[in-house]
């Protein structure tokens, strides 16, 4: 399976999943069609499926533009999404898998960022697709979950293989590292990352995919057992996780650098 990622909105991004053999492509989070569709033509495919993380509007938006191109193809979303995402066709639960251009998905259901929220997990193409919820070098805001419910998700996701490549969906990832290092100024991975991440932002390139081994050496999120992240959050060793991420949560939430 190859991906290529379609830039959306200001920030976002769309991923063509697509199946080489077959010229046909599967729609990760289509924010936008007009993008969405360029992409798919520029590489000569047909939009066979639209998979969706979440119900958010930025993730979603393209939708019944592209079912107008596209009539009767299936969307996908978790089960109680039903009524959230336009044209949803297939409400997917927690555990269940998927094919999509060719590959097999696992689809892992992470709340917190909303209730509904899931990850496709494509285990031998090591890549996972995560939504708001895991960003690189960050998480998604708690719009419909708690701090227990979002570090469970997050911690899911964290076990994962550490050579998986994580496709989030946006390109926060350099605000993301300055609270990072905010939390860890002496953490010599987190230097080593701005420094990698300012030099592809500033050829013009994105930072997704990320590798889930730099999420955890760098992500503060998935970092909970930290003595640093717990000093700069005013926490003692015996903080528990649920309560090392709402704090840190609320800390980026009001974070200026």
């Amino acid at each position: 399976m190859r991906v290529e990622i379609v830039p959306c909105l200001k920030d976002n991004y769309a991923y063509l999943l697509v199946d080489e053999t077959r010229r046909t492509a599967a729609i990760v989070d289509p924010s936008e069609e007009a993008p969405v569709t360029a992409a798919a033509a520029a590489h000569g495919l047909e939009i066979t499926a639209i998979a969706c993380t979440h119900h958010h509007w930025d993730h979603v938006g393209g939708i019944e533009d592209l079912l107008k191109r596209h009539p009767g193809i299936p969307v996908y979303g978790f089960v109680s999404d039903r009524g959230r995402i336009p044209g949803q066709t297939h409400f997917l639960e927690d555990g269940a898998t998927l094919e999509l251009a060719g590959a097999t998905a696992a689809i892992l259901h992470i709340p917190g960022h909303t209730l509904g929220a899931i990850a496709y997990h494509f285990a031998q193409d090591a890549a996972v697709f995560t939504g708001d919820t895991l960003f690189l070098s960050g998480c998604g805001r708690m719009f419909e979950g708690d701090p227990e419910m979002m570090s469970g998700s997050l911690a899911r996701l964290a076990r994962l293989p550490p050579d998986t490549r994580v496709y989030c969906g946006h390109e926060y990832t350099a605000s993301n590292l300055r609270f990072a290092r905010h939390l860890e100024p002496d953490e010599p991975a987190i230097a080593a990352r701005i420094v990698e991440v300012e030099a592809t932002r500033s050829a013009g390139g994105p930072t997704v995919p990320g590798r889930l081994s730099d999420e955890l050496a760098t992500n503060p999120f998935l970092r909970p057992q930290s003595k640093a992240i717990r000093r700069a959050l005013g926490l003692s060793d015996a903080a528990s996780v649920a309560e090392v991420f709402g704090a840190a949560r609320k800390a980026k939430d009001d974070f200026k650098g």
